[in-house]
């Protein structure tokens, strides 16, 4: 668990960094994070404006230091993701900034799709799934949205770019989150 302090922190991070990308202008890695900003953790930033998604980016594994990484997905998710155009200028006053943060991803072993529906935690648990070369998650956030089991598994796979099926033989992981937003 993050403290209050350090995840304030990472709020100003992200908003500097967003701000700074959207106006292409500089802003230099800070010298000075707290321990728990540096450890190596998975972090996704999502951005949304009216209460509707406006980018999400991250990294589900823990490629880089927390803080460095909210900064690089606050930039990716204002000016990469591909779903949308890039933020602009003038939307920043009413983008809202969420961070998760994210626990190291586990293999969930399973039987049967049966018996992984059973082990999923709905509310609690982010899911990826993986076959071939197609891999795809979902934050635990989601579940708000497809709080049913087989609908949140069948959307995961089509976002994977599977069949709708495709996640009664994936490999699938799980990890939680923490999120916390301005």
């Amino acid at each position: 668990m993050l403290t209050d302090e350090v995840k304030r922190y990472l709020l100003r991070l992200a908003r500097r960094s967003l701000e700074a990308s959207v106006n292409n202008a500089a802003f230099p890695l800070p010298e000075d994070s707290p321990q728990a900003a540096r450890e190596h953790r998975g972090c996704f930033v999502t951005l949304t404006m009216a209460g509707e998604l406006r980018g999400c980016i991250g990294y589900i594994e823990p490629i880089r230091p927390l803080f460095q990484a909210a900064m690089e997905n606050a930039r990716n998710a204002a000016l990469a993701d591909p779903r949308f155009p890039g933020v602009l200028p003038e939307e920043l006053p009413e983008i809202k900034i969420e961070l998760s943060v994210l626990s190291q991803p586990t293999l969930l072993e399973y039987k049967n799709p049966a018996d992984l529906l059973k082990k999923i935690e709905p509310q609690v648990d982010g899911i990826i799934l993986q076959s071939g070369p197609h891999q795809a998650t979902f934050l635990p956030q989601v579940w708000e949205q497809l709080p049913d089991r087989v609908q949140f598994l069948e959307h995961l796979s089509r976002k994977a770019g599977m069949a709708r099926d495709g996640w009664k033989t994936s490999i699938v992981k799980r990890y939680r989150a923490e999120h916390f937003s301005e």
